[in-house]
């Protein structure tokens, strides 16, 4: 079920692997969506704004850890295409333990944290205990968003993007079948969706995990290579906590976003959550396009072929720009539709929120284009810290767009925030890639451009 993705052509490897990814991320919007879905409609407005208000706090914690496994598996990615199969299994087994020893400390200071964060970020009094208890259910399940987000991310480091897939399909359609049980036979609340969604991925998690053991010969460890080691730990913080940190970085400048959307009421509020409902589905086809960059520049330079990396990116970007106006035109066409998912055809105000909201952002998706891209590109390239610089010109952008634009602008205002974040990002990413590119050039040898994977791993890894 591997894929080396060193030979044959970039764009052909690269659609193929990120079609997979693409409708893995679908299944996962999919029943993140039904949660909203049915809170919306059957729960009500105000539950529906709780739940709404929490998403930049769940995208900071939840981004993190999911940032921190996808870079663990780099050096994974990085190994599988030197063809060094033992340091592939000490940086597996390594990431086990650094994931178990993150999700417990994680676990217990976002839960503790939760409720003042809450009230800095100006939650609505009305809609304070819809999003308390959501949230905190969801930080709860860290360990489950964990074990699912390293399993996956190794498996696709393999060139196996179609496997994950499967998994999201089950736990999709348990998701499904819990939120509907919990709401509608159990009465429950906002809590019920809440724990569906932690129960649905720690079951895709445990299956993923099964199926490797099964059916991935390259992954059966020996007791020896399930010892810590802290030089193997070191490299893998190297490339995941810089990765992990983007994500919440990013977050903090949504955070501050949502402060003044959480200002402007709970019409505004419910309006916004819809629409980023709505948003980061119709975004999948970028959003895969960009993750598949990483485990594909992985594994090239882990074969020493560099050359390769730019002709792919070109290639993904083209692609991209493509699904980008296929994306906008969706949205102005059918947008106002797909807002009724989640709201009653009654809220009219609330719909012309979600509407402008959504057009604004597909519009530029262009943009999120080379953000996904070029920032996992050169991710895979081994210059992870660089990904933090952007989380920061995101941050700052949102910030702006928060504090000064939506200030003189009002609405409009918090509706150009993501272009401005993915417009601030881009003028980092885009010259940091060729920067990359000719560093990695000039600092290895034709000789040592074939086994690259020396010069990215510390030495006190070959032992």
């Amino acid at each position: 079920m591997t894929k080396n993705m060193t030979t044959g052509s970039p764009v052909g490897l690269i659609i193929g692997f990120a079609i997979p990814m693409f409708l893995g991320m679908l299944f996962q919007q999919f029943y993140s969506m039904v949660d909203t879905m049915i809170v919306g409609q059957y729960l009500g407005v105000h539950p529906l704004a709780g739940v709404g208000s929490t998403s930049s706090l769940n995208f900071m914690v939840i981004g993190f850890c999911m940032g921190v496994c996808n870079g663990f598996a780099i050096p994974v990615a990085q190994m599988f295409g030197a063809d060094d199969e033992r340091r592939l299994r000490r940086f597996v087994t390594n990431s086990a333990w650094l994931c178990v020893g993150f999700s417990v400390v994680m676990t217990l200071l976002v839960v503790v944290l939760c409720k003042p964060v809450l009230r800095l970020m100006n939650t609505p009094a009305e809609i304070f205990d819809y999003a308390y208890l959501y949230i905190v259910i969801i930080f709860w399940g860290i360990p489950c968003t964990f074990l699912y987000n390293l399993l996956a991310g190794i498996i696709r480091s393999l060139g196996d993007s179609k496997t994950p897939v499967v998994f999201l399909a089950i736990s999709s359609m348990l998701n499904i079948m819990l939120d509907v049980v919990s709401i509608l036979v159990f009465h429950m609340g906002v809590e019920g969706p809440a724990l569906a969604t932690v129960i649905s991925q720690g079951v895709s998690g445990l299956i993923c995990l099964l199926y490797m053991k099964k059916k991935y010969p390259i992954l059966h460890t020996s007791r020896e290579e399930w010892k810590m080691d802290a030089t193997y730990m070191k490299h893998l913080c190297f490339m995941g906590v810089p990765m992990g940190l983007q994500y919440s970085v990013t977050a903090i400048g949504t955070l501050v976003l949502q402060a003044a959307i959480n200002g402007m009421g709970a019409a505004v509020v419910a309006g916004v959550t819809a629409a980023q409902k709505i948003n980061a589905f119709i975004a999948c086809p970028i959003e895969a396009l960009g993750q598949t960059m990483a485990p594909y520049t992985g594994q090239n330079m882990g074969a020493g072929k560099i050359d390769r990396i730019g002709k792919g990116l070109q290639d993904a970007a083209l692609v991209g720009f493509l699904m980008s106006a296929l994306c906008f035109l969706t949205a102005f066409l059918v947008g106002d539709r797909l807002v009724l998912l989640f709201l009653d055809a009654k809220e009219t105000e609330i719909i012309a929120y979600a509407y402008h909201f959504l057009l604004y952002c597909t519009g530029f998706y262009f943009l999120l284009t080379l953000v996904n891209t070029v920032r996992f590109t050169i991710q895979g390239m081994g210059f992870s810290v660089f990904a933090i610089i952007s989380g920061v010109m995101e941050m700052v952008a949102r910030v702006l767009a928060a504090v000064v634009v939506a200030g003189k602008f009002g609405f409009v205002g918090i509706c150009l925030a993501h272009p401005m974040a993915w417009l601030f990002a881009d003028i980092f990413l885009v010259p940091a890639f060729f920067y990359c590119r000719r560093k990695i050039v000039k600092n290895i040898s034709e000789e040592d451009r074939k086994m690259p994977s020396k010069e990215l791993i510390p030495a006190s890894c070959h032992k």
